[in-house]
């Protein structure tokens, strides 16, 4: 009786270093993928949201929920004129792409990291605004450390676009494009 074997390596390059690991459960490749799904769902259903109840206005948070905060100079910065217009396009059409990268697994790394960037704008702006009421711990932050660690254990090659992107001629012949995918 044959068995197959199963093993996944995950392999990926980490701060200039290559990193590989064994995924020898097929209950943790799936996990991965549950992990995709949700973070990419979560932003992917905020962004359609956002489209769908069209036009999106930005300005209560980048000028008023962010004034006074720890990133308030960076972040009023688009408040008004052409910065509130990129802003009032760039987070919803942001949080569908980024949703659409981790459901069909594509980009997944670069999808991930920005979803980590946008999260920490929204963890700190919400945080100091409300006092931390309900701790440093937030919805946010748990959004960080998932798209973070979707990042780093090249989720997206587990039943995603990203294996077959990793396997392209293309993909192999420039591997800083590597770090794109995940």
């Amino acid at each position: 009786m044959a068995t197959s074997d199963p093993t996944t390596e995950l392999r990926t390059r980490m701060l200039g270093s290559d990193v590989a690991f064994t995924v020898s459960q097929p209950w943790l490749a799936y996990w991965l993928v549950v992990l995709r799904l949700v973070g990419g769902w979560w932003l992917l259903h905020a962004g359609l949201d956002k489209v769908a109840n069209w036009p999106f206005d930005a300005s209560w948070f980048v000028g008023g929920a962010a004034a006074g905060t720890s990133i308030g100079p960076f972040v009023t910065m688009f408040s008004g004129g052409l910065g509130l217009a990129f802003t009032n396009v760039a987070v919803p059409i942001g949080q569908v792409l980024i949703g659409l990268g981790l459901v069909l697994g594509a980009l997944t790394r670069t999808a991930a990291f920005f979803g980590a960037f946008m999260m920490t704008f929204f963890y700190f702006i919400n945080g100091e605004t409300g006092g931390w009421a309900h701790g440093l711990v937030t919805g946010e932050l748990l959004g960080i450390v998932i798209f973070g660690m979707i990042a780093t254990v090249g989720a997206g090659r587990v039943l995603g676009v990203d294996a077959y992107l990793a396997r392209t001629e293309f993909f192999r012949n420039h591997p800083r494009l590597q770090y794109l995918i995940g």
